[in-house]
């Protein structure tokens, strides 16, 4: 085997190659190495997978642990205050992302019922009607405006509110500190204490939800006398998180693409059944949701390397969704490409709970911007968007926009 990829500071993280492309040093070992071995900062000798059919093949097999708390996971990038971890990270309840069968699976079909694409598609009025209203908020305002603010974000924190059972007035608490959750190169202590917010907020709402539950998805695990209130706060910070997070920067980056390929945009405006293929082929290009973890319990055969046990394994997503090896022409834009396959909402056991109510939010907010705001345009050169490349999940800060008139 040859000597392991020396990564100086660590993963590369920003997207050198433009806002929407892998770093290039990222591209580069997927073509000469789909499983490359690389350095930690730490020291820790790993594994960084970019290739689509090994990041396939890896996450449909659970000897890749998504556990932290049967080996150390070692963090591909240089966080500053971030001690070096030497220990396990304990089990958080509740958060059946970081489990393994049979935990996650305990956890996980206790919410099947709630997410199916029958009953999402019961809730696509529903969605339709929350997506047209923030639109008509929209366009009440003189622009310049900035999308994330008065679209992207209330869209989907609204109907993970409604679904979830979560009080909308209470946004202020869930969306800054996700936000500070999510931020990248903090101290441990400064990403705790968002947690801990947030984590204390939820304990309590859904200590209420157990003594008088109502009509909504928190209430409904309330109900299940073998969850504990840890575990309930637990899936409460992962569903809400998840529930709005990814979508409101799908929206908000999604557009910003749109905008910068205009014969894109065009083509959807001119035909919308196009919609549910762009949402893919969108999904698949700009992959916000990008790194993985994962811990081999044992020796793994991978891509025709020995992944040995105890290596704590880095996947990309992004990486893998733009290997040409699988997709022709991976790194253009093409709303007429059938992106289905793409491994933006994960593979397998993990593959995303809402993944259908992200599709539907989607599907319905960037037809209403485009039916709507015929001339929707970026309010600054698209140089001065600020990118998210300090955070977990990718996207914009801001996306300044403006227009000079609205179809009503």
């Amino acid at each position: 085997m040859s000597r392991p990829v020396a990564i100086p500071h660590g993963l590369p993280m920003e997207r050198d190659a433009g806002p929407f492309d892998p770093p290039r040093q990222i591209t580069r070992l997927r073509d000469a190495r789909p499983v490359s071995p690389m350095v930690f900062p730490d020291g820790h000798e790993g594994w960084l997978v970019t290739g689509y059919d090994a990041v396939r093949q890896l996450m449909a097999d659970t000897r890749f642990s998504s556990r932290q708390d049967i080996g150390v996971i070692h963090v591909p990038y240089e966080v500053p205050g971030m001690p070096v971890p030497t220990e396990p990270s304990p089990q958080v309840p509740g958060l059946f992302i970081a489990m393994d069968p049979p935990d996650h699976t305990r956890l996980r079909r206790m919410l099947t019922g709630a997410f199916t694409v029958k009953r999402m598609k019961m809730l696509e009025e529903q969605i339709i009607d929350i997506t047209e209203r923030q639109l008509d908020e929209l366009a009440r305002l003189t622009p310049p405006v900035d999308l994330v603010k008065e679209f992207a974000l209330p869209v989907p924190s609204l109907m993970i509110c409604e679904l979830l059972g979560v009080p909308y007035e209470d946004r202020e608490n869930f969306q800054v500190n996700s936000a500070k959750f999510l931020v990248r190169d903090q101290s441990l202590d400064e990403k705790m204490a968002a947690y801990g917010a947030m984590t204390t907020y939820l304990a309590e709402l859904v200590t209420r939800k157990r003594a008088e539950p109502g009509e909504d998805i928190l209430s409904d695990l309330a109900r299940h006398d073998d969850l504990s209130i840890e575990e309930l706060t637990g899936m409460a910070f992962l569903l809400l998180l998840a529930g709005h997070e990814t979508t409101a920067n799908m929206l908000a980056l999604g557009t910003f693409a749109l905008l910068e390929h205009p014969e894109q945009m065009a083509g959807l405006r001119a035909d919308p059944d196009l919609l549910p293929g762009a949402v893919e082929e969108l999904m698949r290009y700009l992959s916000v949701a990008d790194i993985l973890y994962r811990y081999a319990t044992e020796d793994i055969e991978l891509g025709g390397e020995t992944i040995g046990k105890g290596s704590t394994v880095v996947v990309s997503l992004l990486a893998a969704n733009r290997d040409p090896q699988r997709f022709e022409n991976p790194d253009t834009l093409d709303i007429h490409r059938k992106a289905r396959g793409h491994l933006s909402f994960g593979h397998c056991i993990h593959q995303c709970l809402g993944q259908q109510l992200a599709r539907i939010e989607m599907r319905a907010g960037f037809d209403g911007l485009l039916r709507r705001f015929p001339t929707l345009e970026l309010a600054i050169a698209a140089g001065e968007v600020k990118l998210r490349t300090d955070m977990n999940i990718y996207g914009v800060h801001e996306l300044p926009v403006t227009w000079t008139e609205t179809a009503g």
